[in-house]
């Protein structure tokens, strides 16, 4: 058996187990899903559709993890193989990755409030509130960022440092990426540790540094000098940089005391539920329960 026939039949193998492992992972989500609805939670289109994009984000860490551990070398050769030489599934996740950024960076009306209310479409403001209150407010959110900032530079500068030593591997980054890609809605749905210790901000839809996620996404990219990988990271610099100009000239935009599209009782997407369940707090006073259209 030649080697390309020995790569088809490990590529059919390997599709044939990710596709059970999906299947085992979406059935056991809809089980988690149904007993939390159970419990309580209010089921909104918003939060079925995080639910489902976290499924399809396992999948595909699934895939690439093992990938990785069965053919890690592989998985290496192609991060330092040129962009445009040969077509492969990782040029279809680029694609994904890179849609997903664009998709932050033009208007678009069906993303969450989280997102949204950088825009002036989404602004109700509250009535006579205290611009003093909003510059305290601004001004505590901006030093929990640079701490957030600080504390991400420094981890992954580890594993830059090991990788610049000959420790760790383009390929060994790369699976990082992938792994902070699932991560990014693990934070939304179930647990977020910046938000919980640095940041305080009590959901997504009120998190100052939301659209930082594709810039955490990809800095294990930074260390690999190629296209595939810099066009992801700087492509994640301009997201951050779109969202932080948003930041500046509208802050009122961010605070729920000036704002009340970030207030709980006008909020139609109630993403944190699972996450307050799990954590053993109780859920906001929501304005209404209908689901979110």
């Amino acid at each position: 058996m030649n080697f390309k026939e020995k790569a088809k039949e490990h590529t059919k193998q390997l599709k044939d187990q990710t596709l059970e492992h999906t299947k085992q992972i979406y059935d056991e989500t809809l089980i988690i899903a149904e007993k939390q609805i159970q419990k309580g939670i209010h089921h909104t289109q918003q939060l079925g559709f995080h639910l489902f994009i976290f499924v399809c984000r396992l999948a595909i860490f699934l895939t690439v993890f093992v990938l990785y551990i069965r053919h890690r070398e592989w998985l290496n050769n192609f991060m330092n193989t040129p962009f445009f030489w040969k077509l492969s599934p990782f040029h279809f996740l680029w694609g994904i990755f890179m849609f997903i950024m664009l998709a932050h960076l033009i208007p678009n009306n069906k993303l969450t409030m989280a997102w949204q209310k950088a825009k002036g479409h989404a602004y109700r403001p509250v009535e006579d509130y205290k611009r003093l209150q909003l510059l305290e407010t601004i001004q505590r959110m901006n030093i929990r960022a640079w701490i957030v900032l600080l504390v991400w530079l420094s981890f992954n500068a580890i594993f830059g440092l090991l990788y610049l030593l000959g420790i760790l591997i383009a390929g060994d980054l790369m699976m990082l990426s992938v792994f902070y890609y699932l991560c990014d809605y693990i934070c939304i749905l179930f647990y977020c540790p910046f938000q919980s210790v640095i940041m305080k901000n009590k959901c997504c839809i009120n998190c100052r540094i939301y659209d930082w996620g594709h810039f955490m996404m990809f800095t294990p990219l930074l260390f690999i000098k190629n296209f595939y990988s810099w066009s992801l990271f700087f492509t994640s610099i301009v997201v951050i940089i779109h969202w932080e100009i948003g930041f500046a000239k509208h802050p009122e935009r961010f605070w729920e005391g000036s704002n009340q599209s970030l207030q709980c009782k006008n909020c139609k997407e109630k993403t944190c539920q699972i996450k307050r369940k799990l954590s053993g707090r109780p859920l906001p006073n929501f304005g209404h329960t209908s689901t979110h259209k």
